[in-house]
């Protein structure tokens, strides 16, 4: 399990305050994902946050990330990223509904379109990222999204995520 400065919850997920991360709120069926699927017991299972007009997730990578010595590999910089925006996508449609995260079941998101701008080598240590809405139209969400490490933005994206409609969930899974 990687570590946050969120309080553990009874369920084994993580709580900012009184509010789930919205992987913890994701349906069964569609919790699998390898970045953010809390049901992935080999993934990396970030928790995404509501803060404020913002998101924030905190990510610490393991020794086996590693491109060149000390130095995080591009892929999952991308990864982290990209599991952050569909959070924080979830996140922004709930609050744009009038909804509060943890009130019911979060939408899912996927991605449509991904850009990752490699700013600086990202260090191996603990990513803060800060997401930020840019529009919502419809099932699309678009996220803008800064990850840093102790103050330094190193890398930055920009996502197109789009809801995934309800009857494509497979009960079965």
């Amino acid at each position: 399990m990687h570590s946050s400065r969120f309080a553990p919850m009874p369920d084994g997920g993580r709580s900012a305050g009184d509010v789930p991360a919205i992987q913890d709120t994701y349906p069964e069926d569609v919790a699998h994902c390898y970045g953010c699927g809390r049901l992935n017991d080999v993934g990396h299972q970030i928790k995404t946050y509501p803060a404020g007009d913002e998101t924030i997730t905190e990510f610490t990578p393991e020794s086996y990330h590693m491109a060149i010595p000390g130095f995080a590999y591009g892929g999952l910089v991308a990864s982290i990223i990209d599991c952050h925006s569909t959070g924080s996508a979830a996140i922004f449609q709930m609050q744009h509904a009038g909804k509060t995260v943890g009130s019911e079941l979060s939408p899912r998101f996927v991605t449509a379109h991904l850009e990752v701008e490699y700013l600086l080598p990202t260090p191996l240590s603990e990513f803060q990222l800060v997401g930020r809405l840019i529009e919502i139209k419809g099932r699309k969400v678009v996220v803008e999204t800064e990850l840093s490490v102790d103050g330094t933005v190193t890398a930055t994206g920009s996502a197109v995520l789009v809801e995934i409609p309800e009857h494509l969930f497979d009960p079965k899974v």
